[in-house]
């Protein structure tokens, strides 16, 4: 797994790309696993906290709950408008959700001012993202995707 950082660090172009999108939308889609194992789809904001891209949640929510037990997440950023897609990318995320506890939390809690000091603040850690888009042409897809042990590869598909 990786961090935010990590990531940039290793494919700064993807990682520009990834950030531009999920950075156009303020709500985004957040998977996480239920208690039985089937997939819960939740609204999320994402922010970055230093090197880390990060989720926060209120206390106690289905989500929250759900990365406590099961840290394993899938993030779809929102793709905007389908005009918007064009010249944009779909972009995919998946890892594991570390939950970010005492004085940095606290620090979050201060920074930010959700709206209970008891939110959640998780940082998540990257196994793989992936970008999907149109080639300039409109004649196929074009898949970005990285992964820590493998990097950046590139598909296209008609």
């Amino acid at each position: 797994m990786s961090t935010w950082q990590e990531f940039a660090e290793q494919a700064p172009e993807m990682a520009a790309r990834v950030r531009a999108r999920l950075e156009a939308s303020q709500h985004h889609v957040l998977a996480t696993l239920r208690r039985d194992g089937s997939p819960r789809v939740s609204g999320t904001e994402v922010g970055w906290r230093g090197p880390d891209l990060t989720v926060g949640s209120m206390p106690g929510s289905r989500k929250a709950v759900d990365l406590q037990r099961d840290a394993r997440f899938a993030l779809h950023a929102n793709p905007g408008a389908p005009e918007d897609m064009t010249n944009g990318v779909d972009v995919k995320l998946a890892g594991r959700a570390v939950e970010v506890t005492g004085d940095e939390q606290r620090a979050w809690v201060e920074e930010v001012e959700p709206p209970s000091p008891d939110s959640h603040l998780f940082r998540l850690e990257l196994t793989e993202v992936t970008t999907t888009g149109v080639s300039e042409d409109q004649t196929h897809l074009v898949i970005t995707h990285w992964t820590p042990t493998d990097g950046v590869r590139t598909f296209k598909r008609a």
